[in-house]
């Protein structure tokens, strides 16, 4: 047990007697300090017992009541004042006793025959032994712990040793939040408290830790996984110096239990891998196809192909990775892309295929989401919801896609890549201006307000329609064909030619898209 100034007061050796304060005889002793200074706070950490002869108390009651105040700032466990004939306080002063009393700081004297180093060696004694005492009970709990993550059912096992050893509650969840095991706590509800917590956590993979204060009570949230993010302990209620010490170990083996978890599933992602390539076959019936997709535990429904490059020189544009992939490396990263998929995905059905990772998910998937969980600034391709016969071709456009998800800086999807926006947006803002300057300057220049290039707009987003676009403007409808007949004048356009239209319809766009 932590040394308590009541424990002090108790040594014969010392021949300390109370004075005051007896309220606080239970505060915990964490050092001793010697000083004259009448501020003492300033070289305190808190829970000193501080020793002083009084040289340099001044003659006022608020001179005593002030240094008392300065102790209790700086968060003193005790204050012991020498008395006797030689030293400058032959008794306590009345002013000192009344001040510690209020404030519940325990006042303390010793005799001048006691060396004032005999406490500060007791009080590191006493700390040194504590320190021992925890020592050796952290490493017998650190075996039974051990012993626990060694046993048949290794997670239950080590959490219920866990529990029992500290008092402090313990959950453990996969990288998507779904609990693995608890101990004293309820997991569902203080994950959800926790969502937020966890993924700042996840953001920094395995470099970095974070708390904060739930429902459930404070809580802490370690990374698990030995080279990459696996799962995550939560340590839910106030630790103890014996838990704090233990929680580097409880992390220790906690990756070992999620890496051994993450091998012996390796087996079944094989079979899912071999299950993908069989849906991904060119000449596959509907029947075959929704077999498959039965086989793990997914029903018939359409379903989209994704991919995404792995590769030394496929990162996004404007995302920088934390460190150069070699070659090596992006085998390794691939694999694990695709673990981290097919954990996440329903159904699991993700494998590598050379540099790149190719998976199915049920239409209806975040699948933006998922990608940029496990795989962020890696080009990605999502190729068009699909009946399960036709996954191939949902994949073939998905994988064509990647050199445009590299050029745009985000995955992209089938439906859009169809889409001129997604070929402007690969244009530079300098670049789209010019185009749009370039082609629409007459119009500025013959119309400052812009009533033509509104016109020009609407005409052709309506086609051409000459009712429609007086309708939508409120105007007659001659007005609008001599508003037209002026662009195609001033422009040098054919306003019948589709290829003349086309070109003043990008110009538009590309205006847009530049952010004009």
């Amino acid at each position: 047990m932590p040394l308590t100034v009541r424990d002090l007061l108790a040594i014969p050796a010392l021949r300390l007697q109370l004075a005051a304060g007896a309220a606080g005889l239970g505060r915990t002793v964490e050092a001793a300090h010697a000083s004259e200074s009448m501020t003492p706070s300033m070289w305190m950490e808190g829970g000193e017992v501080v020793m002083t002869t009084g040289l340099l108390f001044g003659p006022g009651p608020e001179d005593q009541a002030d240094f008392v105040a300065d102790l209790d700032r700086g968060r003193a466990a005790a204050l012991i004042l020498g008395i006797g004939s030689s030293l400058p306080c032959r008794h306590v002063p009345q002013e000192l006793a009344t001040a510690a009393e209020a404030r519940g700081l325990p006042l303390l004297t010793v005799p001048e025959r006691t060396p004032l180093a005999a406490i500060t060696k007791t009080v590191f004694d006493a700390r040194a032994a504590e320190e021992r005492r925890l020592l050796e009970r952290t490493l017998r709990t650190q075996r039974r712990l051990t012993a626990a993550a060694a046993s048949a059912d290794g997670l239950t096992d080590l959490l219920s040793a866990w529990h029992q050893a500290t008092g402090v509650a313990v959950i453990v969840c996969d990288v998507l939040a779904r609990p693995l095991g608890a101990a004293g706590a309820e997991p569902t509800q203080t994950l959800a408290s926790a969502a937020g917590i966890l993924e700042a956590v996840a953001l920094r993979e395995l470099r970095g830790s974070a708390g904060g204060d739930l429902p459930e009570g404070p809580v802490h949230v370690q990374p698990l996984g030995a080279a990459r993010l696996r799962g995550f302990v939560l340590l839910v209620g106030a630790s103890s110096a014996e838990s704090r010490l233990l929680g580097s170990v409880l992390v220790s083996l906690l990756s070992v239990e999620l890496e051994r978890r993450h091998l012996a599933d390796e087996p079944r992602r094989r079979h899912r891998t071999a299950v993908l390539a069989r849906l991904f076959s060119a000449e596959i019936s509907a029947s075959r196809a929704d077999a498959l997709l039965a086989s793990v535990n997914l029903p018939a429904r359409p379903l989209r192909a994704v991919a995404v490059r792995i590769a030394t020189d496929t990162a996004l544009a404007g995302v920088r990775r934390p460190e150069a992939t070699t070659p090596s490396r992006a085998a390794g990263e691939a694999a694990e892309v695709a673990a981290d998929l097919a954990l996440a995905i329903p159904g699991g059905l993700a494998r590598v295929a050379g540099d790149s990772v190719e998976a199915v998910v049920p239409d209806g998937t975040d699948t933006l989401a998922l990608l940029a969980r496990f795989a962020p600034g890696r080009p990605a391709g999502i190729g068009p919801p699909v009946a399960p016969q036709h996954a191939a071709l949902s994949l073939r456009q998905a994988v064509a896609l990647l050199p445009v998800s590299k050029e745009a800086g985000r995955p992209v999807t089938a439906t859009e890549a169809g889409s001129v926006r997604l070929l402007l947006s690969l244009g530079s803002p300098a670049l789209l201006a010019s185009f749009a300057d370039t082609t629409l300057a007459p119009l500025d220049a013959a119309d400052p307000s812009g009533e033509l290039l509104e016109t020009l707009r609407v005409w052709l987003e309506t086609n051409g329609s000459w009712a429609e676009t007086s309708a939508l403007l409120g105007l007659h409808r001659h007005t609008v064909q001599n508003r037209i007949a002026k662009i195609g004048k001033l422009t040098g356009r054919r306003m019948d030619r589709a290829e003349d239209r086309v070109d003043l319809w990008l110009a538009l766009r590309a205006r847009e898209a530049a952010g004009q």
